[in-house]
């Protein structure tokens, strides 16, 4: 019973951290990078459709992203949804075949608004986490009855262990995208 627990926790912390360095890859930095458009939807024909189901994205240059729609039709739509997307500062071009995204540099101030972001997005990962924590918690009090008070104790010290590295492994991550966004 408890080693289904801890298993559980375990992947769900994981499964946490995997989502927080996704998270982490939506915000851009110097480069170009499809990553940056993962999580955008486009509305078509009346339903918000994720940009890489209806279109390749390409890298031809550092700055630079091709998007090529499979449906010429949803092009003015992929547009108007990377225009507005938030925390991106682009302004596509559009020449009826493909569209072009074309990174402008960023400035001092903006880097330290993005390390802000990331910060923010990093404290609710781990927030994420500590919930995960303490519902395993919980899973553990409840089987009170059924195993020893020692079981439990060293499950708990266990669990604190799993949560520990898991924490740590989102700060690692957070590190690398803070020195990501403020390298010049």
């Amino acid at each position: 019973m408890i080693a289904e627990v801890m298993a559980e926790t375990a992947d769900r912390m994981d499964r946490a951290v995997e989502a927080a360095k996704d998270d982490f890859a939506t915000v851009r930095t110097g480069r170009a990078n499809p990553q940056l458009f993962q999580k955008l939807n486009v509305e078509y024909y009346g339903t918000p459709t994720p940009l890489a189901q209806l279109a390749s994205l390409n890298n031809p240059e550092a700055r630079t992203i091709i998007v090529t729609p499979y449906d010429k039709s949803a092009l003015k739509a992929i547009e108007q949804a990377i225009r507005d997307m938030p925390n991106l500062g682009v302004n596509p071009t559009n020449d009826g075949n493909i569209v072009r995204i074309t990174m402008p540099e960023l400035t001092e101030e903006r880097r330290k608004e993005y390390v802000k972001l990331v910060r923010g997005k990093g404290e609710d990962a781990k927030v994420h986490v500590r919930g995960i924590r303490r519902k395993a918690k919980d899973d553990l009090d409840a089987l009170k009855s059924e195993v020893g008070e020692d079981e439990l104790v060293r499950a708990e010290k266990e669990l604190d262990a799993v949560t520990r590295a898991h924490v740590d492994a989102i700060d690692d991550a957070l590190k690398r995208k803070e020195a990501e966004l403020l390298e010049v």
